[in-house]
């Protein structure tokens, strides 16, 4: 009988079901071990089947960590209450390249992009009331990350916990960091062997936990192709592994555990349906290399094991709410394939173009993960690109074209030596310039930026200043103080820690030897060293790296064909050199701090090369100081300064000031970066000529504006544009 709800709420007969004939065929049904039988007819029909359990959703996890380890333990409690299932720490610059908060080059770093972590106090802290066993933690980490997880073990110990239970992953892949990030410290050899080192401890010590996660999210951010990001990910995993097998500190029949516990931290971008063909070409070639290179015969250990962070590189500072969909498409991309899916899933914020996040905007990025999860139909079905002949063709494609560049790779000594050769960091430099120009000419769409630009006013930035989270600047001092305080006092009860010199001494020897270093890094940390004395004792040994820029060697990416952008600009720039009376134009561009993402400048290093400018670029991870050294001992023309790390409100007043010291007022000061537009105001108020933000993506005319900086500054007349 039909119904419907009553204004009481029951449930009473429709009038039409009041009003109509009982059928005298009608008879009552009884329930059969095969479905609904009709007493009369002896008709069945099947019952519905029963549903099928879902699949367990990925590791959801927010990349988090700012200010203090206080705040960040504060954030993380916070974020596990809303749902969140795994932890993702994100540590500060000075943390990630061995430095201590008091050093020189962490001057208004500290506590900016992560959490400062400078000693095993600091860590304790990180996790109070988190119990650590029960726990799956990921540490973006790389060149200190035998030291953190030092750390975190000894204080899972200290909370009680069986170590061999300890779950989660170090990031640990130096290869990307000479590529792509920079938060390199030592050279590739003593790199590697860091790396084996922490392989085989975890292998015998804190066997769930995942040693390495091989990273090609920071290639393609740097201008990787997809077949460039499997390559050169797939590489550094061959590099990694012929060490560890090489090594002898893990027996062949135990290479299985090692192939099985490797995780690789992967990028996906806007493009989700080759995005979702690159996951499965990735185990396709995983599976292939670690069957036939290494023997492993376990198709367990075999699998492709992957974690993601979306694309953050097309997230623009223009119309920014459209970068909400853009990190839906981008998920999908990770999560739809079934057989190609991720294990943990993290999503940047609408406003990372912008800022810093707030934990709003990350709980809505924590959402976006649980929709799709909880609410839709997803995780009931078996892959559902299976039989897709266009993603057959796709995936055998990229396969192909990776597998030769692998081969090329091979052929030049591995992946360590085409990082040390330039090879592969030119290869990216190219990319991203033919990507980057791409973009400028209008054949890659990027809605908002060069296409529908048109805009309504945003509600979510209508304040700027609200619209991101900021770090107190007063956080540096605490932090620096409460550093101090630790090495005051760390020999003093209730901790009452060793002295810290036998214990640095010993890393030494170690380090000097073959001796696997994580028994000393751990005798370290109980000892109360801190970060900075941990990387510089093993800096002693081991010295350091500069990674080759890659600029000299990339191709001219925009060609100055005549009556083109480029052709006018170089025209101006062979015109002011000629009124300067000088052969060219000379433009500096630096990266002070410890910010190592060099993309931005690398391609207006490269731009401002083919206008025809004599470019000087040292590289990342300089000071105010030597940058200023070398603007003089250069004598350029100009000097453009490029943070991301938000930094830039200390360091671009301090290459200010030490250039008017030294007489050099009419060098104009660019600036680029993630700058907000307070903080933009207030350098151009301090003396910066002009002031760059993400959306300033037109590089051809940011060179043009700093031709027109250097004639003001000059005291010549402006050049006319051409009609």
């Amino acid at each position: 009988m039909t119904e419907r709800q009553s204004a009481e709420g029951k449930r009473e007969p429709t009038p039409e079901a009041q009003c109509a004939p009982v059928s005298k065929e009608t008879k009552p049904r009884e329930r059969s071990d095969r479905g609904l039988r009709n007493v009369d007819t002896g008709t069945e029909r099947t019952a519905p089947p029963a549903p099928k359990e879902k699949d367990r959703p990925w590791l959801m996890r927010t990349y988090a960590g700012h200010s203090t380890a206080e705040a960040s333990n504060e954030l993380y409690r916070r974020n596990l209450a809303k749902g969140q299932t795994g932890l993702s720490v994100a540590f500060d610059l000075p943390t990630q390249t061995g430095y201590d908060s008091d050093h020189i080059l962490a001057r208004g770093e500290v506590g900016r992009v992560g959490v400062p972590i400078a000693h095993l106090g600091d860590m304790r802290r990180l996790f109070q009331d988190i119990p650590l066993e029960q726990m799956n933690t990921s540490m973006t980490i790389n060149a200190t990350a035998m030291w953190l997880l030092a750390l975190y073990q000894v204080v899972a110990e200290e909370q009680g916990a069986d170590i061999t239970q300890l779950q989660g992953t170090t990031q640990n892949d130096i290869v990307k960091e000479y590529l792509s990030r920079g938060t390199h410290v030592f050279p590739p050899g003593p790199s590697l062997r860091l790396t084996t080192d922490m392989i085989a401890y975890t292998v015998s010590h804190i066997p769930k936990w995942n040693p390495i996660n091989i990273c090609s999210y920071h290639l393609q951010e740097a201008g990787a192709t997809p077949v460039q990001e499997i390559a050169y990910a797939m590489s550094t995993a061959i590099a990694v592994l012929d060490a560890v097998r090489d090594s002898g500190q893990v027996p062949q029949e135990r290479m299985g555990d090692v192939v099985g516990r490797i995780s690789f931290f992967v990028n996906a971008g806007v493009r989700f349906i080759e995005e979702m063909c690159k996951m499965r070409a990735f185990g396709r070639i995983w599976d292939k290399v670690t069957r036939e290179r290494y023997g492993i015969e376990n198709p367990k250990h075999r699998r492709f094991r992957y974690g993601v962070q979306v694309n953050s590189l097309g997230l623009t500072e223009a119309q920014p709410e459209n970068n909400i969909q853009r990190i839906v498409l981008e998920m999908l991309a990770v999560t739809l394939s079934k057989d190609a899916r991720a294990r943990a899933v993290q999503l940047p914020a609408w406003n990372e173009a912008l800022g810093l996040p707030r934990p709003w905007d990350q709980q809505w990025s924590l959402r976006m993960q649980q929709v799709l999860a909880y609410e839709s139909d997803l995780l009931e079905y078996a892959d559902i690109f299976e039989g897709s002949h266009v993603v057959e063709a796709k995936v055998s494609t990229l396969v192909e074209e990776s597998l030769a560049e692998i081969e090329r790779i091979q052929q030049m000594g591995g992946a360590m030596a085409a990082v040390e050769s330039g090879y592969l960091k030119s290869q990216l430099v190219s990319s991203h310039a033919e990507r980057r120009a791409r973009i400028e000419s209008g054949q890659e769409k990027i809605i908002g930026v060069n296409i529908f630009e048109t805009t309504e006013p945003n509600p979510l930035t209508a304040d700027l200043d609200t619209a991101i989270q900021t770090v107190d600047p007063a956080v540096e001092a605490r932090v620096v103080s409460g550093l101090q305080h630790w090495r005051d006092t760390r020999y003093q009860p209730p901790f009452n820690h060793p002295r810290p010199c036998k214990a640095l001494e010993k890393l030494k020897e170690a380090a000097k030897g073959t001796a696997n270093l994580m028994e000393a890094t751990l005798e370290c940390a109980r000892a109360g060293v801190t970060t900075g004395e941990w990387a510089g004792a093993l800096r002693e040994v081991f010295g350091e790296f500069r990674a080759p820029t890659g600029v000299s060697s990339a191709p001219v990416a925009v060609p100055a064909e005549e009556g083109s952008a480029m052709a006018d600009v170089r025209r101006r720039v062979d015109l002011t050199a000629k009124d300067l009376g000088v052969g060219k134009l000379r433009f500096l561009v630096g990266k002070p701090g410890l910010d190592g993402h060099s993309n931005g400048a690398e391609q207006i290093a490269v731009r401002a090369r083919d206008a025809g400018f004599e470019v000087v670029y040292q590289g990342i991870r300089l000071t105010p100081e030597q940058i200023v050294d070398a603007a003089l001992a250069e004598d350029v023309h100009a000097v453009g300064l490029s943070i991301l790390s938000g930094s830039h409100a200390q360091l671009v007043p301090d290459v200010l000031e030490r250039l008017h010291v030294a007489g050099a007022t009419d060098v104009p000061v660019i600036a680029g970066g993630i700058i907000p537009n307070g903080d933009a105001e207030q350098l151009r108020a301090a003396g910066v000529a002009a002031v760059f933000t993400p959306k300033d993506f037109d590089i051809t005319g940011i060179i043009g504006r700093i031709v027109d900086e250097i004639r003001k500054a000059n005291k010549l007349d402006p050049l006319e544009v051409p009609a």
